[in-house]
């Protein structure tokens, strides 16, 4: 199964960057992972609700040019449901035994995600109602992927 990062913005941090490439090493056991950094649109010190509005469309517009109509695409969004291991765990392993060969998790900039994308999903999950930043949400994601792989082979980790 290939899993896809399709995620608003980069990484520059080098301790960012390092955890990311540990978590990606560790997955390719299990799956193709791949992350696809697409670029920030810059936003006034002050946006209006209408500037705002345009930033996350022209961000979620690029991210829908990365996806294909086969993708089974699970969009990271506060307002979307929020599962323990377990079930995020089960919700990767139904996707590999319904035959998705390619899932796309979108993570969205600083102003989150359009109602275009989120109906676009075939999953919207939540991982808290609290709020983290982008470059920490990437690596809780990528180790929550490892985590269902855990889990999923009944490996020692999952604790």
């Amino acid at each position: 199964m290939k899993i896809r990062i399709v995620c608003t913005g980069k990484l520059k941090e080098r301790f960012y960057t390092e955890a990311v490439g540990e978590f990606m090493k560790r997955l390719t056991r299990y799956c193709d992972p791949e992350i696809i950094e697409l670029p920030d649109e810059k936003v006034p010190e002050s946006p209006s609700a209408a500037e705002i509005a345009l930033v996350k469309e022209a961000e979620c517009r690029r991210m829908a040019e990365k996806l294909s109509p086969a993708d089974c695409v699970i969009a990271l969004d506060p307002r979307g449901k929020q599962l323990t291991s377990e079930e995020f765990s089960a919700l990767l392993a139904s996707l590999m035994v319904g035959g998705k060969s390619r899932v796309s998790f979108l993570i969205g900039g600083s102003h989150g995600l359009t109602d275009g994308v989120r109906s676009r999903a075939d999953e919207v999950i939540s991982f808290s109602k609290m709020t983290f930043p982008h470059q920490i949400f990437r690596i809780m994601l990528l180790e929550q992927i490892y985590r269902a792989f855990k889990i999923q082979s009944g490996e020692p980790y999952h604790k």
